[in-house]
């Protein structure tokens, strides 16, 4: 079983020896080396990582890498085997290669364990943090594009939790489908909306939506997928994190 699981980065950073994992330098089209598998070779969209995010990463291990399974995940958030509080603890969690054979032998997608937001709904969260075009018009392609996924769609809009981030490990014949799909709907997204005026954090526009497109594609294909903790692997300010989730709530953007 081979498995390739890129590590979206965009600076140079610790990074774990086990070889299932392969540094990618996101965005790199025009950028100084750093050290990591640039993502502008090939067949790529590195280009356009101000608006894609890590998933100009994907779309290159997508076009240019063979394996059995495909995954991502992040130079600070990782799947680990629990969570605990120190940062070299966090390390010596993050699942090898040997895990993730056991695992994926089972389960052929791993995913994040769900994020839940209890007062909010998916897309309320999406629009109090977002703006709301990017949401809506995704809903209109996939309208008319994919209208039997438009019932996943609107049941995963209505949940209170997701599984975020971008992040997964999956088959290659569910990698391969998936992708086609996701990067068929935001290129559509792409043509229809007008972010010249956006900031650069909404301008991320696409990696947003699609951290949202995952799950309804798995509600859709009825995934057998297992849920797996992430650590990050900063210390994170959760005062200030609820904080800005409650503001957006009740104050919007």
């Amino acid at each position: 079983m081979s498995i390739k699981i890129i590590i979206a980065a965009h600076k140079p950073y610790w990074i774990p020896s086990d070889s299932v994992y392969l540094p990618v330098h996101v965005g790199a089209e025009g950028k100084k080396d750093i050290g990591y598998t640039p993502d502008n070779t090939g067949e790529n969209i590195s280009i356009k990582n101000p608006n894609f995010c890590e998933l100009t990463g994907l779309y290159w291990a997508w076009k240019n890498l063979n394996a059995d399974y495909f995954g991502l995940v992040h130079y600070r958030r990782y799947f680990t085997r629990k969570e605990v509080h120190s940062i070299e603890g966090k390390k010596k969690q993050i699942l090898t290669e040997t895990e993730w054979t056991a695992l994926l032998a089972q389960h052929p997608v791993v995913v994040p364990d769900k994020r839940n937001y209890y007062i909010e709904t998916n897309r309320s969260h999406y629009n109090h943090a977002h703006h709301p075009e990017g949401l809506d018009t995704t809903e209109q392609i996939i309208k008319e594009a994919y209208p039997k996924y438009l019932p996943a769609f609107e049941k995963v809009m209505n949940r209170t939790w997701a599984h975020m981030f971008n992040m997964f490990v999956m088959r290659n014949d569910y990698f391969q489908s998936y992708m086609e799909w996701l990067f068929s709907i935001l290129f559509g997204l792409e043509k229809r909306l007008d972010i010249s005026n956006w900031d650069s954090y909404d301008s991320r526009v696409y990696g947003f939506v699609a951290e949202r497109l995952l799950d309804v594609w798995m509600e859709y294909n009825k995934i057998n997928y297992a849920e797996q903790n992430v650590s990050f692997m900063e210390k994170q300010n959760w005062i200030k994190k609820g904080g800005l989730f409650l503001k957006r709530k009740f104050f919007g953007r």
